[in-house]
């Protein structure tokens, strides 16, 4: 998994106008800045002060997201810097095993998912979007297990200068899932233009915090 908890407010705060390509960073036009924008922004300040609440230890590190998410800046956007929200899925099988995949850029082992999108609803939604477009485990397969992000992984993402993005910080909310029926041959169908591999994994065996809440949450 990324290293956790990067140094989200070591830059100045800035956003791209455009969402797919790069431009100079600037204020948000007020056009851009749209009412469903405006929601998810309110809807991260909510799940991360209901986080906090569950999780106060970790206040310090997320306080750069609530400062970013009370501005006009959309929170959510791949072109805000320094740091923007990604979406992650946990899906449990019904062996208490975890998927991940291995992602081709990154060259690690990650929880399916990704950058949110403008057709997303939610950030769940975003979760299980990703999920489905990496793996082909679809909405349909799965139940949510709580409605609260499992963790909020904290991570720096290295300069792309391929798409000239420099480095900067995800705070991926991580949603826990049940897939609803037993895995086997043929579950997972990957797409192989992001992910080279994926592999399934005791709870046990996972890093960080994740291992012992979901644990705890199977337990309860």
């Amino acid at each position: 998994m990324p290293a956790r908890r990067g140094n989200g407010d070591r830059h100045a705060i800035m956003r791209r106008r455009s969402r797919s390509g790069p431009r100079a960073g600037g204020n948000v036009d007020d056009e851009q800045w749209t009412n469903e924008e405006e929601r998810l922004n309110d809807r991260v300040i909510s799940l991360v002060r209901d986080y906090l609440v569950a999780y106060p230890t970790e206040a310090e590190v997320l306080a750069p997201l609530l400062t970013l998410a009370a501005t006009d800046v959309p929170v959510t956007s791949r072109g805000t810097l320094p740091g923007h929200v990604t979406c992650g899925a946990i899906a449990v099988d019904t062996t208490y095993r975890v998927l991940q995949i291995h992602h081709r850029a990154l060259d690690r082992w990650l929880f399916p998912g990704g950058h949110v999108e403008a057709d997303d609803d939610s950030l769940e939604a975003a979760a299980l979007r990703e999920l489905a477009e990496e793996t082909g485990v679809q909405p349909t397969a799965v139940r949510s297990l709580r409605e609260l992000p499992m963790d909020i992984d904290v991570h720096v993402i290295p300069e792309n200068p391929a798409r000239a993005e420099p480095e900067h910080v995800h705070y991926d909310f991580q949603f826990v899932f049940q897939i609803l029926r037993s895995t086997g041959p043929g579950t997972v169908d990957l797409r192989l233009d992001e992910v080279t591999d994926h592999r399934w994994i005791p709870v046990s065996d996972l890093h960080g915090p994740a291992s012992r809440r979901i644990t705890a949450l199977l337990a309860g």
